[in-house]
């Protein structure tokens, strides 16, 4: 008889939580032990709770997914963790795994494939998609040349660079991340000044070469 699993599940919105729970208990060696709906919570109870396996959101209140899966790796090294996430871009792939998670699943790809990704952790073996696999690769290859967008842009810049490749306006990229119009023209100031760039067709250049166009 299979040895039952434990699981705890971090994510703010509590109908995707209840939605994972009926879906994981369908299988009779998983047990959920633990919900949380902030990192600060899911700090706490990890350490209360110490499961098999944490499955983990990235966007959340007081802190985000990525501190909480670093800050967990950094005190239990054996710890296992999938990240489930509505962010499919290669970004947030490589953030999650330079962290420690052992999986990437995006939320829209729940289904049989949790199972599969489960059973693959709790044997040693990390799971990522060929396409997850592939982007982090890309990245791994680009530390070394120095207009690197993974190190030389903060994440925010390389938000409000994706909009303007796009097309948006300032007034738009304000709306789309909830901050002010002169902090976006602050972001754009930056990063022409980091990239050594002096017109948007620059900018747009140089996000597409590096991929950077999908929002």
């Amino acid at each position: 008889m299979r040895q039952t699993t434990s699981i705890m599940l971090v994510d703010d919105h509590s109908l995707l939580r209840s939605g994972l729970k009926l879906l994981l208990q369908k299988k009779p060696f998983i047990k959920i032990v633990g919900e949380a709906s902030d990192g600060h919570e899911a700090l706490r109870m990890y350490e209360d709770l110490k499961p098999d396996l944490l499955i983990l959101d990235i966007s959340m209140p007081k802190l985000d997914g990525i501190q909480v899966l670093k800050k967990i790796k950094k005190r239990h090294e054996n710890s296992k963790v999938i990240v489930l996430t509505m962010h499919e871009d290669k970004e947030y792939v490589t953030l999650a795994i330079q962290a420690g998670a052992d999986g990437y699943i995006p939320k829209a790809a729940v289904d049989e494939e949790l199972y599969t990704a489960i059973d693959s952790i709790l044997k040693g073996h990390p799971y990522l998609r060929p396409t997850e696999l592939s982007s982090v690769f890309d990245q791994i290859k680009a530390k070394d040349d120095p207009k690197n967008p993974y190190t030389l842009l903060s994440p925010r810049e390389r938000q409000v660079l994706k909009f303007i490749s796009n097309g948006y306006t300032l007034t738009e990229i304000s709306n789309e991340l909830m901050i002010s119009i002169k902090t976006v023209d602050t972001h754009k100031t930056r990063l022409m000044n980091k990239l050594d760039v002096n017109r948007k067709s620059e900018l747009v250049k140089y996000a597409t070469k590096y991929n950077l166009k999908d929002i």
